[in-house]
């Protein structure tokens, strides 16, 4: 009986040692064991980890020799095409990008637009099909970015810490763009902004920096107000009002409400008033114009909002964190 029980012992063992081995073979093919995220090193060290692990840089650029993927600019030297690698390359992309811009390009602010706003310069010959690193589904955080750029800069480069610690102005605003899209969940700022001027038509109402229309309150400073307000107007438009903004009812001598001849209940912003008549905006495109001697009198509606109050019912989640997120960027004064 003990021999048997031995051999028994023995083969569990055997199993064991052959699931584990496998188990840790599947992991290796797959890229390696994933560890939990913590404090992000910004350093070449932690950047190499990102770029061939969560980052999946690997998935569409090569490093000289390294990887296999075609798809955009190898970020090492290969041949002729790429005599030097990404952190020399960056120093003559800030020449490229300064004479385009205007603007005094460094080679970290190269480095950090190419991650944040990657169609602003395309190379030759590829295609502007990057993806969002700062949203889903890679979702890198800014210190994450700032890691893969200092493996960047170590490719032929030198590893600037100090300029990725103490931003220029032009890095600032990207740096801005990351932390605006991480507050909104993942938003991409640039598609926010496409949604908010023509796709929702956030701008037929409200103006931004001098471009829309007055129905509704100026959001060139919007930013200012922070994430929970700005989610909170768009949510629930009615919950509160910019002064100034407010829904009036007209309601008529009889006491009732007002309609016009096309049926339409006039509640909306009050746009003017003299002495003889009073302008009701009921919608982005429809002004109302109303006698005060047809009126009784105007009731402020506190549970009304001439913004549609089924806004988000129009939009997916991904819209709603890239409107979010191009908001959030919003902190200029008005005009």
């Amino acid at each position: 009986m003990g021999k048997v029980m031995g051999k028994v012992f023995i083969f569990l063992i055997v199993v064991l040692s052959i699931f584990l081995w496998v188990g840790s073979a599947v992991t290796n093919l797959t890229g390696g064991e994933k560890k939990a995220g913590g404090a992000v090193d910004i350093s070449p060290e932690g950047g190499e980890a990102i770029f061939w692990g969560k980052g999946r840089c690997y998935t569409c650029h090569s490093l000289g020799d390294n990887g296999s993927a075609v798809r955009c600019p190898n970020l090492g030297v290969l041949g002729e095409k790429f005599p030097l690698a990404v952190g020399q390359r960056a120093a003559e992309r800030a020449k490229a990008r300064e004479k385009a811009t205007g603007l005094p390009y460094t080679a970290t602010d190269y480095l950090v637009e190419s991650l944040a706003n990657p169609g602003a310069y395309v190379v030759d010959g590829y295609k502007n099909e990057m993806a969002i690193v700062y949203a889903p589904p890679i979702s890198l955080s800014l210190n994450e970015i700032k890691a893969v750029i200092s493996y960047l800069q170590s490719q032929g480069g030198e590893v600037d810490m100090d300029a990725l610690n103490n931003p220029s102005e032009i890095s600032k605003k990207f740096y801005d763009r990351i932390a605006a899209a991480s507050a909104a969940g993942g938003g991409d700022p640039g598609n926010g902004e496409t949604l908010f001027f023509e796709t929702i038509g956030c701008a037929s109402c409200h103006t931004l920096k001098g471009q829309g229309t007055k129905l509704g309150p100026d959001l060139t400073s919007i930013g200012l107000k922070g994430l929970k307000p700005i989610s909170e107007a768009i949510l629930q438009p009615a919950a509160s009002f910019v002064p100034g903004y407010e829904t009036y009812t007209v309601i008529g001598k009889d006491g009732k409400e007002m309609f016009d001849s096309d049926g339409r209940k006039i509640a909306g912003v009050k746009v003017s008033e003299d002495a003889e008549s009073v302008e009701i905006a009921i919608g982005a495109d429809a002004v109302i114009k109303v006698a005060k001697a047809q009126i009784k009198e105007l009731v402020v509606d506190k549970n009304k909002s001439v913004m549609p109050e089924d806004l988000i019912e129009a939009m997916t989640v991904k819209d709603y964190q890239d409107i979010l997120a191009f908001l959030l960027l919003q902190k200029g004064e008005q005009k």
